[in-house]
């Protein structure tokens, strides 16, 4: 068995950010996302929004890219509220999303995030990076790529983690 810890913030909002998620319809969608989240493997640790977008708080297992995680909540979602039918198959999803990953520390930070989100919206305390998701891809603005040669400090000549007791510090 494999070892992880993949946290992540996602957002996706729903088409033309239209005010489509009622308190009917979130009594009916966040009940959902936790059980398809829950067939995928994915752990929830927040799910909150307002009417225009979704806020969670997951661990993706290593087996599922993000884009397939939130393309199966989205689109099984949208398909269950289109088909349930209370809103006579008018909700649809905005294409894209965002996502940012979450270290240990940060994540009990975007848990209290995501359960405020009323809240912020309603005191206007939103973090407009947190609310960020997109039609198209849009690359981070650091290329990640490194040019030149790599420096011999790099590599470590001892291992960075050492056992203590049964853990690992």
């Amino acid at each position: 068995m494999s070892f992880w810890r993949l946290y992540y913030h996602l957002v996706w909002a729903t088409k033309n950010r239209e005010p489509s998620i009622t308190p009917e319809v979130e009594l009916k969608l966040h009940p959902y996302l936790l059980k398809k989240a829950a067939e995928l493997e994915i752990g929830v640790y927040a799910l909150n929004g307002w009417f225009d977008h979704v806020h969670m708080v997951v661990s993706i297992p290593p087996k599922l890219a993000v884009a397939d995680a939130v393309k199966n909540l989205k689109g099984a979602s949208a398909h269950y509220l289109n088909h349930e039918g209370t809103l006579g198959g008018a909700f649809i999803w905005q294409r894209g999303y965002g996502a940012l990953s979450v270290g240990e520390r940060q994540k009990s930070i975007a848990i209290a995030y995501v359960e405020s989100q009323k809240e912020h919206h309603k005191q206007g305390t939103t973090n407009v990076w947190l609310e960020h998701c997109k039609d198209l891809d849009e690359k981070s603005s650091d290329s990640g790529i490194m040019t030149g040669t790599i420096s011999s400090g790099i590599r470590e000549e001892r291992e960075t983690y050492e056992p203590i007791g049964d853990s690992l510090i």
